[in-house]
């Protein structure tokens, strides 16, 4: 079967190219990140990945564009499902690249994190097809989590601290609003 891959990082990448490469899947990644903030991150995220298509010879297709002001503009005042909707608008972009490119369905590195909301990926990406015309491939890449990690290391790929929105950067670094989350 070939997928086309969305791709979030170099580092969540690692286990699921593997993985399906192995199991004879045909692959091509699509990067498109319009959460990632600030610019700097957006870029380190690029060259990382970059690093790993140069190492491993996997081909992806990048929309380069910084896309805050497209995110920020879906997710103001929709704050409490903002991981919903970014799912839904990279699934969507990938979708109709997959179709563009007639690939036999999509799937998305994302199932691969353990801090995702990874059922609403899955809903999400079932949804994603129905409206697209183009099967999502639904795989559970947790188990990998580790040797995903291990991989990125090995292969000196920058590895991200936060999920990449401006709110996730928060949360990971101010103190305040993450006892505030354990406290909801």
């Amino acid at each position: 079967m070939n997928i086309l891959l969305h791709v979030c990082c170099g580092p969540c990448t690692v286990y699921p190219y593997r993985i399906l490469t192995e199991e004879g899947y045909s692959l091509a990644g699509y990067f498109h990140n319009p959460n990632i903030h600030p610019f700097q991150e957006f870029k380190r995220r690029l060259t990382a990945l970059e690093e790993f298509c140069r190492q491993t010879g996997f081909q992806m297709a990048y929309d380069r564009r910084y896309g805050l002001k497209e995110y920020l503009r879906e997710v103001v005042f929709h704050e409490e499902n903002r991981c919903l909707i970014c799912y839904r608008m990279r699934l969507v972009a990938t979708a109709k690249v997959a179709k563009e490119q007639r690939a036999e369905a999509f799937s998305s590195t994302l199932l691969y994190s353990r801090y995702q909301k990874h059922e609403a990926i899955r809903r999400i990406g079932e949804e994603v097809a129905e409206e697209e015309g183009v099967p999502f491939y639904y795989r559970d890449f947790r188990e990998g989590w580790q040797e995903g990690i291990d991989g990125a290391v090995a292969m000196e790929l920058y590895r991200q601290p936060y999920c990449g929105c401006i709110y996730s950067e928060q949360e990971r670094y101010d103190k305040t609003t993450r006892k505030q989350r354990v406290k909801d």
